[in-house]
């Protein structure tokens, strides 16, 4: 498979488009082709186009091979999810780049909101965090995430982060970094002086990773991710600490 397939406005279309939604995976064969129309979904409901661009960070490029004939702009990455976002970065067009996890759904009126915001001199920001299981515990987990975004405005990657093209570009892009490349470049930019956003539209993302690994253990496995970096400790030091800890029975 070619590392970039054609993107649906077709090969010579010279168009730019005014959002590019970029989605790094790893091993997302089962679910990609349906992340991909989910977004196309949101992006007819809102009566608009979108470019989407899926970065593959796995030797095997097993996602890139699940994806349908001409549906995205497809990219073959290294590994590491800041790496895989700037290099769908790199192949968007996009006035604006919104960045989706593969297990992470839009709010039905997502782009009209993202338009709005945009139109309103908005240049980066984020969805409120919504995740799709029942149960007090995750609406807790909710709420937390709300009154921090409110407080410190790092909203995380898991909510959907947007930024204008040309501003990412001009910061560098996501860090490339193993951990907390998503708190690091929001911090950067509010210490430049740019004005965060948190859309009033909730996203809804999966809640596989509490389930897997426990949703006590892995709510309190975050926080101390996010202390811990929040106080200086390097983000490969903390990513070798998190492998360790998920490896525990």
């Amino acid at each position: 498979m070619p590392d970039v397939l054609p993107h649906p406005d077709g090969p010579d279309s010279t168009a730019r488009p005014w959002c590019s939604v970029v989605i790094p995976v790893l091993h997302e064969a089962v679910t990609i082709a349906a992340q991909v129309a989910h977004v196309r979904h949101v992006a007819a409901r809102c009566g608009m186009e979108v470019e989407v661009v899926v970065a593959d960070g796995a030797k095997e490029r097993d996602t890139l091979a699940a994806l349908p004939e001409g549906c995205c702009t497809a990219v073959a990455s290294c590994p590491g999810r800041a790496r895989q976002m700037n290099a769908g970065a790199g192949k968007a067009r996009g006035e604006t780049l919104l960045f989706l996890h593969a297990d992470t759904h839009l709010p039905p009126e997502a782009f009209t909101l993202l338009r709005r915001a945009r139109q309103a001199g908005i240049r980066a920001g984020a969805f409120r965090l919504g995740i799709a299981a029942p149960g007090l515990w995750f609406r807790l987990v909710e709420r937390l995430a709300c009154w921090r975004n409110r407080l410190v405005r790092t909203p995380y990657g898991d909510q959907a982060q947007f930024f204008d093209a040309a501003l990412f570009m001009a910061v560098g892009g996501y860090p490339d970094q193993p951990l907390m490349e998503d708190v690091e470049v929001m911090r950067r930019l509010r210490k430049a002086g740019e004005r965060i956003v948190i859309l009033p539209g909730r996203v809804e993302t999966s809640a596989r990773r509490w389930f897997v690994e426990g949703p006590l253990r892995c709510t309190l496995r975050n926080l101390c991710l996010r202390l811990l970096y929040a106080l200086g400790v390097p983000a490969h030091a903390l990513s070798r600490w998190y492998r360790a800890h998920k490896e525990r029975p």
